[in-house]
């Protein structure tokens, strides 16, 4: 359990809300995915952490190896800050960027973009003209299960078969103007789904035995067609399974260093709290309730209780099912409520990793010896990539 009186106790003169990192649990966490990963490198997601100083860290691990971008234009500023191996996830439209990356040969040397059809690169095409520079690409398939008529998955890339891979790697490969480089398998229902139930086990287990048969086959056939650099796959969640197949040259993992509540219900790995938020007390409307100010930082992804904060510290507080995490005010209650006395702090976790970074301009850094470092989130140094 986190040590939150010393948490509270380095950060005493900052003024709620804040951010707290726990810097011996954050660097814990990334010897575990370290472990985890068996020897495979893991690429860091960033949007799984947007605190620059805290990718670049992680970075300087052996076992971490370059970055996964969710952005073009952060894919540009963080090769323009050094970074020399980013892989875009997404898809990208955007027109400046795209303009950006041709501009200067260190990007184009850093970055490589994904691609999921051949609209993708008809549009980058038509925003750069005829005899654009080499740009280097990926090509994101659908890592999904498809059984008895279900999808049992994220719905990404429209690819998914070997049949229309190599029909799209064979687009690529003869387009002028790209240079198709890797492949990437996002398993979100293995990597995304907790351990809940010997059910879910099942169909994880079921599908990651799926997803390598199938992964074989693409890999074989779209290295005939090219020189694949780069086989990325897996999350935080599934390293210790994805990291198996001989297929993958690489895994992705970002949450993990956070461990948000979301992580909380796997059973084959166990992660340590370390990044946090404090709220402050400003009103007691009775005995047994203490109202937050803010707190509403509510995690993208199907609206429901997962996706809310949890009050962890004081013990023993929850939130009101009427209220819920509000944009001005959070009302906790339960018995821990009658000790809290306004101006006192109530710690919360977020449900995700990164996006509590969104809410604030800087993290607190809390070192093993109760320091604090004051370090800019992206969002503090002015950033906002969406």
């Amino acid at each position: 359990m986190p040590d939150y009186e010393r948490l509270l106790s380095a950060t005493a003169s900052l003024d709620p809300p804040y951010a707290i990192v726990d810097e011996e649990a954050l660097w814990a966490n990334a010897a575990d995915l370290i472990a985890r990963a068996g020897g495979k490198p893991i690429r860091l997601a960033t949007k799984s952490v947007r605190v620059r100083s805290i990718i670049k860290n992680a970075l300087t691990l052996d076992g971490f190896r370059g970055v996964m971008t969710y952005s073009l234009p952060e894919s540009v500023w963080l090769a323009d800050q050094g970074v020399d191996d980013i892989l875009l996830a997404y898809p990208t439209v955007h027109r400046e960027a795209l303009l950006e990356l041709t501009a200067k040969d260190h990007r184009l040397a850093a970055i490589t973009v994904m691609i999921d059809s051949i609209d993708g690169i008809d549009y980058i095409d038509h925003v750069l003209g005829a005899g654009h520079p080499p740009i280097k690409v990926a090509i994101d398939v659908d890592a999904s299960w498809r059984v008895a008529g279900a999808h049992l998955g994220v719905r990404r890339s429209p690819v998914h078969t070997k049949r229309e891979v190599k029909k799209l790697a064979q687009a690529i490969v003869e387009r002028p103007g790209f240079d198709l480089v890797g492949l990437m398998f996002y398993d979100a229902q293995i990597a995304g789904l907790p351990d809940s139930s010997l059910a879910v086990r099942t169909v994880k287990r079921r599908s990651h035995a799926e997803l390598q048969r199938r992964r074989k086959r693409i890999v074989k056939a779209v290295g005939n067609l090219t020189d694949l650099r780069l086989v990325n796959a897996g999350g935080t969640g599934s390293l210790h399974v994805t990291g198996t197949d001989p297929s993958v040259t690489e895994l992705t993992a970002g949450s993990g260093l956070f461990s948000p509540t979301l992580f909380d219900g796997y059973r084959a790995f166990t992660s340590r709290p370390a990044a946090f938020f404090a709220l402050s007390v400003v009103r007691k409307p009775t005995r047994d309730i203490a109202t937050c100010f803010s707190g509403g930082y509510i995690a993208s992804g199907q609206a429901g209780e997962s996706r809310v904060p949890t009050p962890v510290w004081p013990e023993g507080l929850s939130l009101l099912g009427t209220e819920g995490a509000g944009e001005v005010q959070t009302p906790v209650q339960g018995s821990a409520a009658r000790r809290l006395a306004i101006g006192d702090r109530v710690v919360f976790r977020h449900a995700k990793a990164g996006e509590m970074c969104e809410r604030f301009d800087e993290v607190a850094v809390v070192t093993s010896g109760g320091h604090i470092v004051r370090t800019p989130t992206y969002r503090g140094e002015g950033k906002n990539f969406g």
